[in-house]
């Protein structure tokens, strides 16, 4: 039988994240074999992670990765803001969005299989980190942009995350806009995006408001009326429409062009926007619990 030393256990804590004792147990059935351990223990945290999958992960954390014109952004999430400040769970993040830059991948899916620094999979280490921080960790979503134009990225606060890809300009204006979209949250970039369904939905919902007055109007005085105010939606509704937040006298539009440039992609994501959230109720449970 290999001796145990506590060298060799707190080197496999530091690979594994598990607990001393694991640890320890782990090594000794594995008669001293630290990689046959770490394999023993992650299958371990596997185990642990199933139990904890169907849990709401609603928190996390928004990673960002970018060399020059490429650039990628990852939501990853948590049970509890307490966990998505974790140190282990924010160097999880940081080291899965480098991996997603360096190996190129598009999709959550691919990113599971891409093998970190360590030599473990995305995926393993996921498992790993839910093994010690005792909660529900998914990677959720990923976006990433590969262009030669001026590709800026920005990062608020962790739980807002913006990529812009703009053509012409310069990287300040870039910036800018992505700042401007992080605050604003336009849904479209131009009027040209907005669908068509959305238009005349709003059209009918403004007719609806009007009074029986102003639908008495000449045709073409109500239709000035209603284009009025659906421009103004419009407006409200894409980037190019808004008033720039760094300059609020002049649009968006305004300001690109100005500046010989123009907006060709945009990406947002924010920590757990559409993830039901569950609410709990203790004391309505507490008190069910007593009634039985």
């Amino acid at each position: 039988m290999a001796e145990i030393t506590a060298s060799l256990v707190k080197e496999l804590r530091e690979r594994t994240g598990a607990g001393m004792m694991e640890c320890k147990k782990a090594l000794t059935e594995s008669n001293g074999d630290i990689d046959a351990a770490a394999e023993a223990l992650r299958k371990s945290g596997l185990a642990k992670a199933d139990k904890k999958a169907d849990r709401v992960a609603a928190e996390g954390r928004i990673a960002l990765a970018q060399d020059g014109g490429k650039a990628v952004l990852v939501e990853i999430n948590s049970e509890t803001d307490f966990v998505a400040k974790d140190e282990n769970f924010l160097n999880f993040v940081d080291a899965v969005a480098q991996a997603a830059l360096a190996s190129g991948v598009s999709d959550v899916e691919e990113l599971k299989a891409v093998k970190m620094a360590d030599g473990s999979t995305v995926e393993e280490t996921r498992a790993a980190v839910i093994a010690k921080v005792g909660e529900n960790v998914q990677i959720r979503r990923m976006v990433k942009i590969d262009s030669s134009n001026n590709v800026a990225a920005y990062v608020h606060g962790g739980r807002i995350g913006v990529l812009v890809d703009v053509a012409g300009g310069d990287a300040e204006l870039a910036r800018g806009i992505a700042m401007h979209v992080a605050a604003m949250n336009p849904p479209y970039v131009k009027a040209a995006d907005v669908p068509a369904e959305f238009v005349e939905k709003e059209k009918e919902i403004e007719l609806a408001k009007m009074s029986d007055k102003d639908r008495e109007k000449p045709a073409e005085i109500l239709e000035k009326i209603i284009s009025g105010k659906m421009n103004k939606i419009v407006n409200e509704v894409t980037l190019y429409g808004q008033p720039y937040v760094l300059n609020t006298d002049q649009t968006v539009e305004q300001t690109v062009k100005a500046a010989g440039a123009d907006v060709v992609s945009v990406s947002r994501l924010a920590v757990g926007e559409g993830i039901e959230k569950v609410v709990e109720d203790y004391a309505a449970e507490v008190a069910k619990a007593m009634q039985v």
